[in-house]
């Protein structure tokens, strides 16, 4: 197998602008929505939808935007590839997880329940 050459990415100032651009983009669809308060409510929520939309594009043509689709096209491509239980499977572990629980569970109370009985019976002479 072929391991990918390791590329590391250099940010440059029109990456930083665009990253900027968005923030102000963003930043400025909040602030609209409540300047705009005195109008209909329509219009307010399309003056916010419009500039987010904005802003996402501007920070999906960015280095880091493009590096987010990548990275979310190799996560669907590695989900491919799991081999995922049968149903038959899937309940036999769950049921070998509730046998477990029920056997720890009874084990932790046994083991609570010796200690009461020694420490407070034995050591420190209570009764109950």
């Amino acid at each position: 197998m072929n391991a990918p050459a390791s590329v590391e990415t250099v940010s440059t100032a029109a990456d930083k602008a665009k990253l900027a651009l968005a923030g102000v983009l963003a930043v400025a669809a909040i602030a609209a929505f409540y300047l705009l308060g005195q109008k209909d409510l329509w219009l307010r929520v399309l003056a916010l939808l419009g500039l987010l939309a904005a802003a996402t594009v501007v920070f999906f043509v960015s280095e880091p935007g493009r590096q987010l689709i990548g990275f979310g096209r190799d996560s669907t491509r590695e989900v491919r590839k799991v081999v995922w239980p049968t149903r038959k499977e899937a309940m036999q572990m769950t049921g070998y997880v509730f046998a477990f629980v029920v056997v720890m569970a009874l084990f932790l109370w046994l083991s609570d329940k010796t200690l009461e009985w020694v420490l407070y019976d034995l050591v420190l002479g209570w009764k109950r």
